[in-house]
């Protein structure tokens, strides 16, 4: 996955088609003329990541893709490489993608057609144009089998625009896909190839416009943005405890104190000026004892609860609380309380089963199982659309939501959603969510409306993430973010966190 510096602007496919008529009528060329260009910008491509290679096959579909291969295939073969072309057995190329064939095969080009059972033969570099933004189901045979060919074998491969079998709306694989070292995609960037199966998938991601005027995509408003790297400005030098909030962490049930633990921590790290832990008795002690920064209170019931609830100003709700009657009653005080806050883990579970929208300025937290249920769908349907998942419920509970996973979304009621850059494999570890609730409810106490503390929030989590995993990815452990995120949230640029973009 890509980690731009700066905030890259992400479209829908019909954008991206209407974006692409756009350009033709404002450069006055036609559509073979844009696949002249999208094959250039393949080539250039080419070169600049393997200035070595001499023997390239690529692979042709039907649609414009293809043609973009086959304009790549004669460019190639002007340029000295050894080009063979291997179109879909039975898959006639039509309009534009016919042209750039007979381009092809005018110049003593031959097209080989691969049948099931193929093998693929010697090369150096594979090249994917079988399928581009357009396809939006699950690739069938032939093709399939030609993609679990590409991608069992150890020959580097090149993606034209979309890895093929990747829905670039939505960054869903419904069966095939193509896991490309380097996709090179056209025009605008799709949004799809920043979130779900994307991250691998698309390998490194570059953007050709194609000599497509800038004022055309600044004139289209763009359906989504990735985040940027920020922190909150230095503090004032008469800065005392009581100026960065008091977050109050409800959860830790019974054998889940770590949780709580986690979230409280987290939100320490992110500058909090106070942090409370409402706990189940049994815990508080021992919290107490490993964390004297963090203020544990044995909480037997919601009535325990209330004058807790009068000293914070941010809740973090969710964090190892369960769904005991302890649990409910401590649910249902603390959201009586109408304070801001973070819902997560078994807060949203107890939500799915009480819905209700927020008054109060709140920020939801979901992974797509808890989001599956708020929304009274199966997991699947969410990850097939997470776009529109994240709106959803943005909408549906009156809050900014968070959707959890490869290319976090960040949603507000209006519509608005940015998407996450950064974050590695690594973090899919239990209590990374409760670190980032506590960070998000950190941003809160510091006086950042919802739509900001959650969009800052998910940046610097992630951020110290990929600086922790440097270390590598697997064994990576939620604390292990917490100097890093210290470090982020004060901009320190010096060593290692100069890396975080």
């Amino acid at each position: 996955m890509p980690t731009p510096a700066g905030r890259l602007d992400l479209y829908t496919v019909a954008q991206t088609r209407t974006l692409e008529q756009e350009t033709m009528a404002a450069l006055g060329i036609p559509a073979f003329e844009l696949m002249c260009r999208a094959g250039a910008a393949a080539l250039a491509s080419l070169r600049r990541h393997w200035p070595r290679a001499r023997r390239v096959t690529i692979f042709c579909g039907p649609g414009n893709n293809g043609g973009d291969g086959f304009i790549l295939g004669a460019l190639a073969r002007d340029d000295g490489m050894h080009v063979r072309i291997v179109a879909l057995d039975g898959a006639g190329a039509h309009g534009e993608a016919a042209l750039a064939r007979a381009a092809w095969e005018r110049g003593g080009g031959a097209v080989e057609n691969w049948h099931a059972g193929d093998t693929l033969a010697d090369a150096e570099l594979h090249v994917d144009a079988l399928y581009g933004i357009g396809l939006n189901r699950a690739v069938e045979a032939p093709a399939a089998q030609l993609i679990e060919c590409l991608d069992a074998s150890p020959v580097p491969l090149l993606a034209l625009d979309v890895p093929s079998g990747l829905d670039a709306d939505t960054g869903h694989c419904s069966g095939a896909a193509i896991h490309a070292d380097v996709t090179v995609t056209f025009i605008v960037h799709k949004r799809g190839l920043y979130t779900g199966r994307a991250a691998d998938c698309v390998g490194r991601l570059e953007l050709a416009t194609l000599g497509a005027p800038q004022a055309l995509a600044a004139s289209t408003p763009a359906d989504a943005h990735t985040l940027q790297a920020a922190c909150l400005p230095p503090r004032a030098r008469y800065a005392n405890k009581g100026s960065n909030g008091h977050v109050l962490v409800v959860g830790g049930g019974a054998g889940m104190s770590g949780a709580a633990q986690l979230s409280g921590l987290g939100a320490l790290r992110a500058g909090a000026g106070l942090v409370s832990l409402a706990t189940d008795p049994a815990h508080a002690s021992m919290l107490s004892a490993l964390h004297p920064e963090l203020m544990a209170h044995a909480v037997p019931d919601a009535q325990a609860l209330r004058p807790l609830l009068e000293r914070a100003s941010v809740l973090a709700l969710g964090p190892g609380l369960g769904r005991t009657g302890w649990s409910r009653a401590l649910w249902q005080a603390a959201l009586d309380a109408a304070m801001p806050l973070v819902l997560d883990a078994d807060g949203l579970n107890l939500l799915a089963q009480a819905p209700r929208r927020f008054a109060a300025p709140a920020v939801l937290t979901p992974h797509p199982g808890e989001a599956a249920r708020l929304l009274g769908v199966a997991t699947a349907a969410v990850e097939a659309d997470r776009f529109a998942a994240a709106r959803e419920l943005a909408g549906r509970f009156a809050a900014v939501v968070v959707l959890k996973g490869s290319g976090s979304l960040v949603a507000r009621a209006d519509g608005r959603l940015d998407v996450c850059p950064w974050g590695n494999p690594g973090m899919a570890a239990g209590g990374m969510g409760d670190l980032l609730t506590g960070v998000i409810a950190a941003m809160l106490a510091q006086g950042c409306p919802p739509w900001e503390a959650a969009r800052l929030g998910v940046g610097l989590h992630a951020r110290a993430g990929d600086l922790a995993a440097q270390a590598g990815e697997r064994g990576l452990l939620p604390s292990d973010l917490l100097q890093p995120l210290r470090r982020l949230g004060n901009a320190v640029t010096t060593g290692a966190a100069s890396d975080a973009g």
